[in-house]
């Protein structure tokens, strides 16, 4: 891990990278999480009978216009233009959970990291929202950076 903070100036202010002379590149990030939740609820989003409506359907939908908003969410983010999204939702019926993993593709001179690990974050909030009226006990678990390539450091697999 380098030791010099980019999102600081000389005097320690936050402030955003000037990214302007970095070479453009393909930009690729994977993140994952999951929402542990009660077999219950699980089997209703399976049936589709959670009161809210088609659970996955939605959770993927404001995924995507998550990692399309990410710079108006995170203070310090460039906006970027996106070439690629996509986010996957799995339920794991063994673990009682919705397994989430997103995707997402620039060609830039800064990473989407914050893109895909913003789409799994609203896409694992909006499952919560749209089943906490049958299940308050939910936990979002596990949401990580698993890969990334692209830029500088090239590529980088983490799981």
């Amino acid at each position: 891990m380098g030791s010099q903070l980019t999102h600081l100036d000389s005097e320690g202010h936050a402030h955003m990278v000037d990214v302007g002379a970095k070479p453009e590149t393909n930009r690729k990030a994977v993140a994952r999480g999951e929402v542990l939740m009660a077999p219950e609820t699980l089997a209703l989003i399976l049936e589709g009978s959670m009161p809210k409506g088609d659970v996955l359907a939605v959770a993927r939908v404001a995924g995507i216009m998550a990692a399309k908003r990410t710079s108006e969410l995170i203070p310090l983010c460039h906006p970027l233009l996106l070439t690629h999204v996509s986010v996957a939702l799995k339920p794991n019926v063994e673990r009682c959970t919705v397994e989430i993993e997103a995707e997402v593709h620039c060609s830039g001179s800064t990473g989407v990291e914050m893109e895909a690990l913003t789409a799994v974050s609203v896409a694992a909030l909006t499952v919560y929202d749209m089943c906490k009226a049958v299940d308050r006990a939910m936990h979002i678990n596990n949401v990580r950076l698993v890969h990334k390539s692209g830029g500088r450091s090239g590529e980088i697999n983490l799981e």
